[in-house]
């Protein structure tokens, strides 16, 4: 028998493998996902929604989301290998129990006012474009008064908590956590250029303000449109952040809101952070390309996209669109390894 062959015979029962077997795929010569790009559209996820309605309550289910999985990871509840993405519905009169998890989520409504959520005593009410979080172990639930249905994305990170093990819930034994302080409490402490004199961080590495109203943000890109260059690859994009450290305003995701203007046709860019996309209004088109493979999506409207770590991916719209996005950049960034590039 081959000696090397043997070797390897020899040592499995010891749990031992070589290296060398296994060397180019573990540290390969360029990031190289098993993610594909993939495109959900609001006008046919939205009927398996209100079916969802019917046939569970928001209170029998916790939460009632249908989970947008990227088509090569079906089973793992993930949109990338470290974000979760999932759609989110409550109907007119429900509250959707309080709990606690040590995974950080964000919410970007995509249908319906009304509604609202709620954080460690803190109520917000909810409106189409809001960018709202739950740090990580804050009590938090949600509840509609609204006249319809109310949908919003839901991203967390799951995915990134699960690989290192370290995720953990609790139960409150109310249905809904007392509000203890008035609505726009956080945001008249944190959410003008100015923090209390005296404070303490109240999320930790968490931005202090939960609630990020989708009308200033959009009047902040108008205004950069019509004073500012607009950026060859992004159009005229921001950041949010987190006021006290200016920073990305959750350790594990970044957030960002883009407006192509009318006839943008951008260049095209990568980066190692995976990134899920929400349009919030117009429409417009994806190119995403990798590996000989290309992928075009038309996208209009609440639909919602994936662009995989280290894909190409250019952006163009005629009419002009709103793109609300989040990746895991953070992650990258605070372990030195993120990499981006912008393509002519």
């Amino acid at each position: 028998m081959d000696t090397r062959q043997q070797l390897y015979r020899d040592m499995d029962p010891h749990n031992l493998t070589p290296l060398w077997e296994v060397l180019h795929a573990l540290v390969p010569p360029r990031p190289n996902t098993p993610c594909i790009p993939a495109l959900w559209k609001y006008d046919e996820v939205r009927p398996f929604l209100l079916r969802a309605g019917a046939a569970i309550t928001a209170e029998e289910a916790v939460r009632r989301v249908l989970i947008l999985e990227n088509p090569k990871l079906r089973g793992q509840s993930a949109a990338t290998q470290s974000l979760y993405a999932g759609l989110q519905l409550i109907l007119p009169g429900e509250i959707a129990p309080s709990h606690r998890h040590t995974q950080s989520a964000l919410r970007f409504i995509v249908e319906g006012s009304g509604a609202w959520t709620a954080v460690d005593g803190e109520r917000t009410t909810m409106r189409p474009g809001d960018f709202i979080i739950t740090p990580s172990w804050t009590w938090h639930d949600h509840g509609s008064e609204a006249d319809g249905p109310v949908v919003w994305l839901d991203g967390l990170d799951i995915p990134m908590v699960r690989f290192f093990d370290a995720g953990f819930a609790q139960n409150s034994v109310g249905r809904s956590q007392q509000v203890a302080r008035p609505e726009g409490t956080s945001f008249s402490r944190f959410g003008h250029n100015m923090a209390p004199v005296r404070h303490e961080a109240p999320y930790g590495a968490t931005s202090p303000i939960f609630s990020y109203p989708y009308e200033r943000s959009r009047e902040a890109l108008e205004q950069l449109e019509r004073q500012a260059p607009v950026d060859e690859w992004d159009g005229v994009k921001l950041r949010y952040v987190n006021p006290l450290t200016g920073g990305s305003p959750m350790p594990t995701m970044a957030t960002f809101l883009q407006k192509l203007p009318k006839g943008f046709s951008g260049k095209p860019w990568r980066q190692t952070d995976g990134a899920v996309y929400s349009v919030v209004e117009g429409s417009g088109e994806v190119l995403i390309t990798h590996g000989g493979e290309e992928w075009r999506y038309a996208f209009g409207p609440r639909d919602h996209f994936v662009v995989p770590s280290w894909h190409t991916a250019r952006l163009a719209s005629g009419p002009g669109c709103v793109l609300f996005s989040f990746s895991d950049r953070p992650v990258h960034q605070a372990l030195g390894i993120h990499t981006e590039e912008r393509l002519s």
